[in-house]
């Protein structure tokens, strides 16, 4: 073993058992968005979508509802996933990350919550009107 040397000090601690998780969950997400945006675009194929009245009535369908408000949790889950990485690996300032990693985390959670509740809204009958 190394007395002071980097692999010294790591040799025989084993991995942090977070990569394969991140790598897995990113991959799975990734699979979902694809899915998910042929479905919603076969949706936009064989529905009129050009009236803002009748993609309200869709949307106000579960069949049109469950599925968009998952592809717009695998969305958001798939962006913090792909950013942090790149936050991680580009921005080597730790301040300049943590604060980084924050404002991801408060945009992808926003975004998402945004999104859900804007579905929520014309999916249960409060999106019509002014």
């Amino acid at each position: 073993m190394g007395n002071g040397t980097h692999l010294g000090r790591v040799r025989g601690l084993g991995s942090a058992k977070s990569g394969t998780h991140h790598w897995l969950t990113q991959r799975t997400s990734a699979i979902a968005n694809l899915a998910l945006l042929v479905w919603l675009l076969t949706s936009f194929l064989t529905n009129d979508v050009t009236r803002l009245d009748a993609v309200h009535r869709w949307l106000e369908t579960p069949f049109a509802a469950v599925p968009l408000a998952l592809l717009a949790i695998s969305v958001f889950t798939h962006l913090r996933l792909g950013l942090t990485v790149l936050i991680e690996d580009y921005v080597h300032d730790d301040a300049l990350k943590l604060i980084s990693l924050t404002a991801l985390t408060f945009y992808s959670w926003g975004g998402m919550i945004f999104a859900l509740f804007a579905i929520a809204r014309i999916a249960l009958g409060g999106g019509h009107g002014g």
